[in-house]
């Protein structure tokens, strides 16, 4: 008897999908999506939990796509949406459709996606010309729907992508007047790495008999077996060349730097072009188009090394990111768990590694303690230490740089160029924030 998952196409998915996902080498699914595509299928609402890494897009993106294509209990397709994903950030947004795009290129089902920070026009000239499944952010979504321009009320599915993080970025009040807009007999899935209890309250008040669905035991670990994680005290004036040598170990493909704010991102992502290496940048003090253009290039491969913070990180899906570098220690030990699984995803080995600052050792101790990662005060090395260099597979002859300095992926020199926002006034008719001033 095989102990391989089964397939899409053994769980009853529709060929045209298996096709599109098979295309791609997508044929046997992971355990979220064998727990939750029969239900999902059959129309009930379900809880999806599961780590970062995990397939939860394809385990509610290719029953979504099944139902609005083929299912008789949905009405057929006439051009309004049948089919709404909220996701919290643009990045997400974007990764989420792109898969859906994929999935369902052998049907005739129609994507758009919807977000601030780009202009109205495209997204009303995609709703005219019609759209059967639509993925956005809630600000966006609820202002297109308010000014008449989404109709909602035709919408069969919802999915909500990443609850949790929506709860975090003050966006419920949004999710439940979009929820409350859709008047269909309505299948709802929520999908969430944690369950606050206002996401349990929500979801009790709003769903219909879920079936709340793990990956996992309820008690396994938060984080990947297949990530080695690595952490030690770094003082802040020697971080950068720490992460010099650590982007020239050995084995080391797609990283992810993280930082906790946008002006460290764009310090960082600077230094690490001024030593030679090709590297991208996504952060809230860019413009969405140069935002956007940092990620294509990782995921295409053109640039090995992303700098980013938290939020932004949310869009990031990519299976083979082998090292992820926490610059900064992250504020709690869930964003700590977010950031590390970003590598050690799809049964893939990765490395974590954790420069913790002097100020911020009781920060660590935190997230070491709730983890129980058995790392309360890790050791103080430096650029130079011996241990950095065997730890992580370092040559010998690593040094500061690796060849002539570069700019950053896709972002002019700093003269007000248009990968900076913009900061004045004038554009507040863009759509950019919210009436409440979140950036959507």
């Amino acid at each position: 008897m095989s102990d391989q998952q089964p397939t899409f196409a053994e769980l009853g998915v529709a060929a045209e999908i298996v096709e599109a996902l098979g295309e791609s080498g997508i044929e046997r699914v992971f355990s979220i999506q064998e727990l939750t595509l029969p239900l999902a299928l059959a129309g009930r609402d379900l809880i999806g939990q599961a780590r970062t890494g995990m397939g939860k897009t394809f385990a509610f993106g290719v029953p979504l796509l099944d139902r609005v294509f083929d299912d008789a209990a949905i009405e057929e397709l006439d051009g309004t949406p049948r089919a709404l994903v909220i996701t919290p950030t643009r990045e997400l947004a974007v990764q989420v459709s792109e898969d859906l795009t994929l999935a369902a290129s052998k049907t005739p089902v129609r994507l758009t996606t919807i977000y601030g920070g780009r202009p109205y026009d495209e997204q009303l000239n995609a709703l005219e010309a019609g759209v059967d499944v639509v993925v956005g952010t809630p600000g966006r979504l609820l202002d297109l729907h308010e000014r008449g321009d989404l109709v909602l009320d035709r919408v069969a599915i919802l999915v909500l992508d990443e609850a949790d993080e929506m709860l975090d970025l003050g966006f419920l009040p949004d999710i439940q007047r979009l929820w409350g807009a859709l008047s269909q007999p309505l299948q709802t899935m929520l999908f969430s790495a944690t369950m606050p209890a206002p996401i349990l309250k929500l979801a009790r008040e709003m769903m219909n008999k879920p079936v709340h669905i793990r990956a996992e035991s309820a008690d396994s670990s938060q984080l990947h077996d297949t990530t080695k994680q690595v952490v030690f005290v770094s003082h802040k004036m020697d971080k950068p060349e720490v992460v010099a040598r650590v982007l020239q170990a050995d084995g080391r493909g797609r990283t992810i730097i993280f930082t906790r704010t946008k002006r460290t991102a764009a310090e960082v992502a600077e230094d690490v072009a001024r030593r030679g290496f090709a590297v991208g940048s996504v952060h809230g003090d860019l413009g969405q188009s140069a935002r956007e253009r940092s990620l294509e290039a990782f995921r295409k491969g053109d640039v090995e090394i992303l700098v980013a913070t938290d939020v932004a990180a949310r869009g990031i899906d990519v299976d083979d990111v082998t090292h992820v570098i926490n610059y900064q220690t992250p504020d709690d030990p869930m964003t700590y768990v977010h950031r590390i699984g970003r590598t050690g995803r799809a049964g893939r080995t990765g490395t974590a590694v954790t420069l913790v600052g002097f100020d911020e050792t009781g920060k660590w101790k935190i997230i070491s303690d709730e983890l129980g990662l058995d790392m309360p005060e890790p050791p103080s090395w430096f650029s130079t230490s011996p241990e950095l260099f065997d730890a992580l597979s370092i040559p010998e002859d690593a040094k500061s740089s690796v060849g002539p300095a570069r700019e950053v992926h896709g972002i002019p020199k700093r003269s007000g160029g248009e990968g900076q926002k913009q900061r004045s006034r004038s554009r507040s008719g863009s759509g950019s924030r919210s009436r409440s001033g979140r950036r959507r």
